[in-house]
């Protein structure tokens, strides 16, 4: 498979984690609090909103659309899931859930552009870290009022940044068996 397809691969991932994220904070959990998001546990006696998992999967995706299809491809990918989110997310959401998925996008936008050329692993990291508190602290602010989840949030987003790793160390190291910068 070439570099691109791989490339609109990770996009087509990306944009399919927007809904799974705004369903899942709805509809799936181990509770679901009246009023407010579905939890899951993130560590023991830690809970996150559901959708956690997939923005932090999300966070991943869209690093790696930009490795493979450029830097104008992953901002065209945040806004066009800014948008996607507005529109799937349940209506008591729909203004947390767009902008903290735009803000927290274009933070580690920010961070992976200059520390791709690095490593593609320390990049992801660095700039995962960064979206994953950003989107943590403003979806949580807007949606709810409050920050009570944000350790849940950070840890359930990272976690699955982390689970990412070994397979960008990987994809990093056939990339240059590949002769792929």
């Amino acid at each position: 498979m070439t570099p691109r397809m791989e490339g609109f691969l990770f996009l087509a991932g990306f944009g399919l984690c927007i809904p799974a994220a705004n369903w899942l904070i709805g509809n799936a959990g181990t509770v679901c609090v009246p009023n407010g998001p579905c939890l899951v546990p993130v560590a023991p006696g830690v809970m996150a909103p559901s959708g956690v998992l997939m923005i932090g999967l999300a966070l991943v995706l869209r690093d790696l659309v930009q490795r493979r299809l450029g830097l104008g491809w992953a901002f065209g990918a945040v806004i066009a899931g800014a948008a996607l989110s507005a529109l799937l997310a349940p209506p008591a959401l729909v203004v947390a859930s767009a902008l903290a998925f735009l803000l927290s996008e274009l933070a580690d936008l920010a961070v992976y552009t200059p520390l791709q050329k690095r490593g593609l692993v320390l990049a992801v990291a660095a700039s995962g870290a960064v979206g994953l508190v950003v989107d943590s602290a403003v979806f949580l602010w807007l949606a709810f009022g409050s920050l009570d989840f944000m350790a849940g949030q950070v840890l359930g987003k990272a976690w699955m940044v982390l689970a990412a790793l070994p397979i960008l160390h990987w994809l990093r190291g056939r990339d240059a068996a590949r002769g792929i910068a």
